[in-house]
C-alpha cells in the first residue's frame, strides 16, 4: 500500500500493523503524522530528521508513486524492515533481519525481472581486489578494483574479511582506514554476479556467516572513531553501507550517496537498514532506498551521514 497524507489531517487510529508506506507531506504541524509516516516531504529547509526537503512536492510524490507501482513488494519491504528495526538494538539480530527480508526478495517476482531485462553476465576477476598495510599501528584496508568503481564482488568480500581479521586478532591495531583506489570508493554490489546464488536460503546463511559489516561495528565499538572511512566519488549501496559502520566517515567534496536497490526489486542487503539507520533514521533511510535519489556531500554532512569533509 502507498498512501500520501497531509501533515493536517487528524490521528488515524486505524493504522494496521505493518501500516505500509506512507508519505506525508505539509506544514509541520502534527506530531502523530510525522512519527507513523515513512517520511514526510517539504519544500523548507528542517533540521528533523523525519522530514525530507525536495525542490517540488508534487512532482517528488509523483516519482515516488511510480516507483512504488512498479517495485511495490521491494518498497513494502523496505518499509517494514526499517519499522521493524530497532538502530539502538544489538546489530546481530539487524543484519539478520534485514539478510532474511532481503532473500524473500531474491525469490520475487521483481527481482526476477531485473535479472532477466539485465541477461547473462560475467564478472571479471581482479588479482587483489582488496590491498592491505600496515603502518606501525594503523592498518589501511584499500577497495581495489578501481576499472569497475570497486563494485563489490564475491571475492573482494573474501578479501575484506582477510584483511580486516589482522584488526580483529591483533590488539595492537589501533587503527583502522578504509578507502578506495580509482574514481570511487565502492559503486556497490557487483551486479554482474546478482542472481549468482544456488538459493535464497544459501544465500542468507553467506550474508549472515560472512559479514563485513558485522566485522566492521565489531571494530567500531572498539575503536570508535578511529574506525574511519574516507570516501569519494560513488558511495554507493554496499559500499554506503558498511562506510556508515565506521565509526568516522570523511569525505570529499566529489561524493555522491545513495542506496539504489529497489531497482532491482531488493533493499539494502549489506547492512544498511542498520548502519545508516543510526545514522539518519529510518526516515530519510527509506527516502534514499523508495527514491532511488542520491545526495551530495553538504545533505549528507548535514544528516550525519558523513562526519567531516
Amino acid at each position: 500500500m502507498f498512501r500520501v497524507v497531509d501533515l493536517s489531517n487528524p490521528p488515524d487510529i486505524d493504522v494496521a500493523w505493518p501500516p505500509g508506506v506512507i508519505v506525508a507531506y505539509g506544514p509541520l504541524v502534527d506530531e502523530f503524522w510525522l512519527e507513523a509516516a515513512t517520511f514526510t516531504l517539504s519544500e523548507r529547509p528542517c533540521p528533523d530528521r523525519r522530514v525530507v526537503t525536495v525542490a517540488s512536492v508534487p512532482q517528488a510524490l509523483t516519482e515516488l508513486a511510480q516507483r512504488y507501482e512498479r517495485w511495490p513488494q521491494a518498497g513494502a519491504v523496505c518499509d517494514d524492515v526499517l519499522r521493524s528495526l530497532d538502530p539502538a538494538g544489538p546489530t546481530a539480530a539487524g543484519l539478520v533481519t534485514e539478510s532474511l527480508a532481503y532473500s524473500t526478495l531474491q525469490a520475487g517476482p521483481e527481482f526476477a525481472r531485473w535479472l532477466s531485462e539485465r541477461g547473462p553476465a560475467q564478472s571479471p576477476t581482479t588479482a587483489d581486489p582488496v590491498v592491505a598495510q600496515r603502518d606501525g599501528d594503523v592498518l589501511r584496508v584499500t577497495f581495489n578494483r578501481p576499472a569497475r568503481h570497486n563494485a563489490f564482488s564475491t571475492d573482494m568480500r573474501g578479501a575484506l574479511l582477510e584483511a580486516l581479521a589482522v584488526a580483529q586478532l591483533d590488539t595492537s591495531v589501533a587503527a583502522v582506514v578504509l578507502n578506495g583506489n580509482g574514481p570511487s570508493f565502492c559503486s556497490g554490489g557487483d551486479l554482474a554476479e546478482f542472481g549468482s546464488f544456488a538459493d535464497p536460503a544459501s544465500a542468507h546463511l553467506a550474508r549472515t556467516r560472512h559479514s563485513p559489516a558485522m566485522v566492521l561495528d565489531e571494530l567500531t565499538s572498539r575503536l570508535g572513531r578511529s574506525c574511519r572511512a574516507q570516501v569519494h566519488g560513488q558511495v554507493l549501496g554496499s559500499g554506503l553501507e558498511m562506510a556508515a559502520f565506521c565509526g568516522y566517515v570523511v569525505a570529499q567534496r566529489d561524493s555522491v550517496f545513495g542506496l539504489p536497490e529497489l531497482s532491482l526489486g531488493l533493499i539494502p542487503g549489506a547492512g544498511g537498514t542498520v548502519s545508516v539507520t543510526r545514522r539518519i533514521g529510518r526516515w530519510r533511510t527509506a527516502y534514499l532506498v523508495l527514491s532511488g535519489r542520491t545526495i551530495d556531500v553538504p545533505t549528507a554532512l548535514d544528516w550525519g551521514l558523513v562526519d567531516a569533509v
